[in-house]
């Protein structure tokens, strides 16, 4: 399973649409800021299964603010990332992805790419794919034996 992960577009959907193009995955993630730009995701593929949460700069949101999804055999946990204070570190993102039984935990909000691991956890943060001097996304591989492979690409 192919899993295209965007966070931070702030309205700046062009690249994130273009990689969608491109790669076609089985799944598309958005995981904040703006919430908004998931409906022109929504609008272009719509026989894509999306899943979003909100951004600290999502008002009115209608999406939450954490997620717990199965994606193939792997559970994921998707969030934002500012309610778990990721500009400091990635401590408590890791453990509620624990308590919840994911193998992998996605958030943004730092605009800053990373794809580490933690404790047995997967912890990707797929950068900003609309703000900022470099705009990225990840591309996540979901193997059959439950297998996580993740990869920052540039837009």
């Amino acid at each position: 399973m192919k899993v295209a992960v965007f966070s931070d577009t702030h309205t700046n959907t062009a690249r994130m649409l273009d990689a969608v193009r491109k790669t076609k995955p089985d799944a598309i993630i958005h995981l904040g800021d703006h919430e908004r730009d998931t409906l022109c995701l929504k609008q272009e593929f719509p026989g894509i299964p999306l899943y979003s949460v909100c951004g600290n700069c999502d008002f009115s949101p209608t999406a939450p603010a954490k997620a717990v999804v199965s994606l193939g055999p792997v559970k994921a946990f998707l969030t934002h990332g500012h309610l778990y204070h990721v500009d400091w570190n990635t401590d408590s993102l890791v453990y509620a992805a624990m308590e919840a039984g994911c193998k992998i935990a996605m958030f943004g909000h730092t605009h800053v790419p990373e794809n580490t691991e933690f404790g047995g956890v997967t912890v990707l943060n797929p950068g900003t794919a609309g703000k900022g001097r470099k705009l990225t996304y990840a591309m996540v591989e979901i193997f059959d034996n439950g297998g996580i492979a993740c990869e920052i690409r540039d837009l």
